[in-house]
């Protein structure tokens, strides 16, 4: 229905007076922080230039053209036609791949434009390619110089055991003549102000000044979310320059050091792949961040907050920036610094090869510098990294190119990632590590001439691991990788959700909706097989209650499927196994939604938490139990972020599905939970345990697990299911109840139940915020959980919206 609009050129003009004298500058600048994308920029019916990358600044000077009154036109060109040329203008080899997949209900050739490339559709996302001025537009006038950037990078010198700061300033020096002047650095809660003659040379210039924080002050590091502060030092620089020009810069600064890891690890194959954040080794926990909204003037800095509180309140400590999107707003990183998640930015480059011609690779390496130059003072910012699953997509030939063809591909591979972005940001940003795409083998990778034969090799680097054809309760079926950047299952979003830009004839799980929103082939029949293997799937003759049962068991299913993978990851940290392990990342795919859809996300669109987001606050818990069955072996793990070693007990509890009283308990006191370790901690064989506990069976009984330890350290309670649920003997209908009260800012839910009851949701419809456990075991007659609201809400209004659902509502 819109689709018209993108393939339409569209111009933005406005007249504006001039609100000073021109003829007191030397300079006067028409600077546009973001076009989106390709544009003929006039001032006065004058072309200043041609914009052709979303990604980069421009600046135009107009001193020759700008009047008291003006009229400014941004002549934009459909980015979809403008693909298109260029696709087929390139000379020589094709560029795959052509279009997306048919289920995408895309637009062809996003390869050729410099563009957020999801916006000609991905597979959790529409087509919606939107054409205008995404970031700000202003005039600068300027005398004698002007800071065009200005950034920070902390040093520790091992051989001083001091920190120094490298404070780089980039300057347009319109006169003549060099300027001299004085710069002064001042970080008063480090006792630390120096000072520095400088000399600006005429043109575009940059100055590095290397700052020694004073020996005696107690520096602070910055430590990721679960390790420590996140402390940030006021910082002023004043530059006082001879012309008489003053400007003077405030920071906050961030001391912290980041090291990726590869080397040998003994009794295995290949080389490590981890974080050493200030020397200490972090074990990854986190997801992937897509664009938050299809037009990113919706983004706004509560709905970046919102995303990523949300994240640190999973425990989670990273997040990746994939390569589809885009390089996020200055606000995503100042958060993300704030609040200790450490981010891993791909550059915007993903499933796709690319051409390498003058202008696309001058293009690319304007981009490349501005995005560096602008981001990397940011802490939070851990790595670089060249694409999203390219150096894979040539490897594993997923266009299908001719063997002999292939070389002018790696030729061309190798141009862009190596010979220009890794170039250009070993240049800009000695400070943090670089990898060309992922996943990678790394240095592996490296050794092959950038391109290795399996970057999937779970003995080097990352991989990215996706299987819906098998049972993904089954942790054999998972990847023991060094590091997993990418994994995932899809589930629904909440009806709440779909209901806003649905009407009832959509609310089947077969409706044209329901296939329209679905851009994964495949995608919804997936979830299907996934909960049929160990769930009843809905008969209910009442067609919305159906739907939403489905909705109820999809996300129910993805929750227990990431929570299984993800456990897997976590307690395979500390081992080696047939020559693998060592996992120190995991990174599930994926946080957060573009779009009312299903998706992988375990945030919806919105904000709202998916079952899946409750259980990552649980399987990235700080202190976890984890437990997996091996050839009729319960082993159990205890599995440590904390940075010390703590003696615990590990409470076990066996439930028949029948009956809230538990059959039987075993406590083991004195465990040893090692610090940042992942440890076996209890094993038996399960017929042995099952035998003790009055003859319990796989199918009747349930092992539910946590562990405490002294002064209120306490693990999660963790589940063990030891069939399907669908074969659970003795399990009932409960009935569920609630009360609501108030405290303070938030809502107080006493939860009663007549009898076991799994999964038990708790829902609020669009009252905007978040429970603090949802979709539990639910083994005790009554449990409290708190509602956080995140707008002005009251008792009758949770009250009223309440829905709560367990397992054995779904008929």
């Amino acid at each position: 229905m819109y689709r018209w609009i993108s393939l339409d050129n569209w111009t933005y003009s406005r007249t504006f007076k001039t609100p000073f004298d021109i003829r007191k500058w030397q300079k006067v600048n028409l600077v546009f922080e973001g076009v989106d994308t390709v544009a003929q920029i006039l001032l006065n019916n004058v072309t200043l230039g041609r914009t052709d990358n979303m990604f980069t600044r421009y600046s135009f000077d107009i001193s020759s053209v700008i009047q008291e009154v003006n009229c400014v036109e941004v002549r934009f060109l459909s980015a979809v036609s403008y693909a298109a040329e260029q696709s087929r203008c390139h000379k020589g080899h094709s560029i795959p791949p052509a279009c997306p997949p048919p289920v995408q209900k895309g637009e062809c050739h996003v390869n050729f434009i410099r563009k957020e490339q999801c916006s000609f559709s991905w597979d959790w996302g529409p087509s919606f390619p939107t054409q205008g001025i995404w970031k700000d537009v202003r005039i600068e006038a300027y005398n004698h110089y002007h800071l065009i950037y200005f950034s920070i990078t902390p040093l520790f010198v091992k051989s001083a055991q001091q920190w120094c700061l490298e404070v780089e300033s980039i300057f347009d020096v319109v006169s003549s003549k060099p300027i001299a002047g004085l710069v002064t650095v001042n970080i008063p809660k480090l006792q630390t102000q120096q000072s520095f003659s400088v000399k600006l040379q005429p043109g575009e210039g940059s100055i590095v000044l290397h700052v020694n924080i004073n020996k005696s002050a107690a520096v602070e590091a910055w430590w990721p979310n679960g390790h420590g502060k996140q402390t940030g030092y006021n910082m002023t620089t004043t530059f006082m320059m001879e012309a008489g020009c003053q400007i003077e810069k405030f920071s906050k600064v961030y001391f912290r050091t980041v090291e990726l890891i590869q080397e040998p690890i003994p009794g295995s194959p290949g080389l490590s792949f981890y974080f050493r954040i200030n020397g200490r080794p972090i074990f990854i926990k986190g997801s992937n961040w897509i664009p938050a909204d299809s037009f990113q003037d919706r983004v706004t800095s509560d709905t970046l907050r919102l995303l990523l509180k949300s994240a640190a309140d999973a425990n989670m400590n990273a997040l990746r920036v994939w390569g589809g999107g885009v390089y996020e707003q200055d606000e995503f990183y100042d958060i993300c610094d704030e609040i200790g998640i450490m981010i891993w930015q791909d550059f915007m480059f993903a499933c796709a090869l690319y051409p390498t011609n003058q202008n696309f690779l001058e293009s690319v390496r304007a981009e490349v510098t501005h995005q560096v130059r602008r981001l990397k003072s940011h802490p939070s910012i851990i790595l670089w990294s060249g694409n999203n699953e390219n150096e894979a997509a040539i490897a594993s030939n997923w266009f299908s190119i001719p063997y002999p063809d292939i070389g002018v591909y790696i030729k061309d591979y190798v141009t862009l990632y190596v010979k220009n972005i890794r170039e250009i940001v070993l240049c800009e940003d000695k400070s943090r590590p670089f990898v060309t795409s992922s996943p990678t083998n790394g240095l592996e990778s490296v050794k092959e001439g950038w391109l290795s034969r399996n970057p999937y090799d779970t003995h080097y680097g990352d991989t990215h691991f996706y299987d819906y054809s098998h049972d993904c309760w089954n942790w054999t079926m998972y990847p023991k990788t060094r590091f997993a950047s990418e994994y995932g299952f899809q589930s629904w979003p909440s009806f709440s959700t779909i209901e806003k830009v649905s009407s009832p004839e959509d609310w089947s799980y077969t409706s044209n909706f329901s296939l329209h929103r679905q851009h994964h082939e495949g995608g919804n029949i997936q979830m299907l097989q996934e909960i049929g293997r160990h769930f009843k799937l809905p008969q209910c003759p009442d067609p919305v209650k159906q739907f939403k049962d489905m909705i109820y068991l999809t996300q129910v299913m993805q929750a227990q499927c990431i929570k299984t993978e993800t456990e897997f990851y976590r307690f395979s940290q500390s081992e080696i196994i047939n020559g693998e392990g060592h996992t120190m990342g995991a990174l599930y795919w994926q946080l957060n939604d573009i779009w009312q859809a299903p998706s992988w996300a375990s945030l919806e669109y919105g904000g709202k938490w998916k079952l899946l987001h409750y259980f990552a606050q649980n399987f990235f818990a700080p202190l976890l139990p984890v437990a997996y069955e091996d050839k009729g072996m319960l082993h159990i793990y205890g599995v440590s972020d904390l940075h010390e070693d703590h003696k615990v007990t590990l409470r076990v509890t066996v439930h028949a599905w029948s009956s809230l009283e538990p059959v039987c308990t075993l406590a083991k006191e004195g465990v040893t939970v090692k610090a940042q370790s992942a440890v076996p901690i209890y094993k038996e064989p399960i017929c042995d345990l099952l035998g003790r506990c009055r003859n319990c069976t796989r199918e009747s009984c349930v092992i539910t697990f946590c562990l405490v330890g002294e002064d209120g350290l306490q693990s999660p309670r963790n589940h063990y299911f030891l069939s399907s649920l669908k074969d659970a003997v003795g399990l009932e209908k409960t009935q569920l109840s609630a009360s609501v009260s108030q405290q303070d800012g938030i809502y107080i839910f006493v939860l009663q139940t007549t009898a076991i009851a799994p999964f038990v949701t708790l829902d609020v419809g669009s009252i905007k915020g978040r429970f603090s456990d949802n979709g539990f075991l639910m083994t005790e007659k009554k449990k409290t959980v708190v509602f956080y609201p995140w707008e002005p809400t009251s008792v009758e209004e949770l009250k009223s919206s309440l829905i709560l659902t367990s397992l054995l509502d779904v008929v």
